[in-house]
């Protein structure tokens, strides 16, 4: 059976709507201490992490080269963004965070976001290999997709933000998942040389975030053992959890 454009979309519109539930579990945490904070910190540059490593993997068993090339742009871009938005004009408000928690919150979404736009291909160029194996990779990717709206609500949430809010924000960072999965589909050969430095880039976003952002701010609030603890655990997790769906 020939599979159409609009099972596509649909599909990949479902793995957006997934990223949302990452943040249910705060639904039932009621107040958010400094130690909590730090811990929400390393938790989520743990789960980065663990994605940036996947993601550099599945990178290199296709193109090695331009996974570097992807990675070292990644850093490139990110660091500008950095200074752009802390410079004068820069974000200085996103719903109710404002300041330095504004910036922040902007910029792991906007990291996610990038990230989505590998995985809308990913979707569509596997429905350029049938119908099976792209329901197949469109489930895994559904169910990872909770981790990642995870570690944004683990930056939104302690800062001040709503539950149902940083549920949107998830959704929102993997709107472009539906939106490169038809392109992608329709154009597999042209899409499936780039997909390498797509995801290096992705990869290299997320650890320049990890340690220039995620992980100062950990330390501020949280002891040093218990930080290195969370993100080496968070990383253990993500992996591990990857490589379940995925593999």
């Amino acid at each position: 059976m020939t599979t159409s454009v609009w099972a596509v979309l649909g599909a990949a519109t479902l793995t957006a709507v997934a990223t949302g539930l990452g943040a249910l579990p705060f639904a039932f945490v009621r107040s958010m201490s400094p130690l909590w904070l730090g811990l929400s910190n390393a938790l989520a540059a743990g789960l980065m992490l663990g994605a940036s490593v996947m993601l550099i993997w599945e990178g290199s068993r296709i193109g090695p080269g331009r996974v570097g090339l992807g990675a070292a742009l990644g850093v490139i871009f990110i660091y500008v963004t950095h200074h752009v938005l802390t410079g004068r004009g820069g974000a200085e408000q996103l719903g109710s965070l404002r300041g330095a928690d504004a910036r922040k919150a902007l910029m792991i979404i906007g990291v996610m976001t990038l990230h989505s736009f590998t995985e809308g291909v990913g979707v569509g160029v596997s429905y350029g290999g049938g119908e099976a194996l792209g329901a197949f990779i469109t489930a895994a990717i559904a169910v990872h997709n909770i981790p990642e709206g995870l570690a944004i609500s683990l930056v939104l949430v302690p800062r001040g933000t709503r539950v149902r809010t940083a549920a949107a924000w998830s959704v929102f960072s993997s709107l472009p998942q539906p939106l490169m999965a038809v392109p992608a589909f329709l154009f597999v050969e042209a899409f499936t040389p780039i997909l390498p430095a797509g995801l290096g880039f992705a990869a290299g976003a997320m650890v320049w975030m990890v340690f220039r952002e995620l992980l100062p701010d950990a330390r501020r609030t949280a002891p040093a053992a218990t930080v290195w603890l969370a993100i080496g655990a968070a990383a253990a997790a993500m992996l591990a959890f990857q490589f379940l769906v995925l593999a």
